[in-house]
């Protein structure tokens, strides 16, 4: 199965746009999307949200979203995988990163995974 993201709402609003470049069919929302969660959803919520929709976070939450992720997993709670972003990194380059993360990888790769983004 193809990779699908889920972009956090904290993150530049150009960022589906420029991945979308790369290949308009990749599946890709944002945080405030009408089939995403509401722009202000809790990690908690999103978390399970990630879990139901078979979404890998893309997110530089790496103040709350640490702790509400050792929770979920505490708790049974299964992600399809999580990308750090890392600071000072252009849209251009994580739009790339991600296309390439998603041309050559499956999602099922990424099950409880996180990782740095770029790596």
């Amino acid at each position: 199965m193809k990779i699908r993201f889920l972009i956090d709402e904290n993150l530049p609003l150009g960022l589906k746009p420029a991945v979308l470049h790369f290949n308009p069919t990749i599946d890709i929302l944002r945080v405030g999307d009408g089939k995403a969660p509401p722009l202000g959803t809790l990690d908690p919520n999103v978390l399970s949200y990630l879990e139901l929709s078979q979404r890998l976070l893309v997110t530089n939450n790496r103040k709350s979203m640490p702790e509400h992720l050792k929770e979920h997993w505490a708790t049974g709670g299964q992600i399809w995988g999580l990308f750090w972003v890392r600071p000072k990194i252009t849209i251009g380059r994580l739009a790339q990163e991600l296309f390439m993360v998603w041309e050559t990888s499956a999602a099922e790769e990424w099950i409880d995974l996180t990782d740095w983004i770029p790596f």
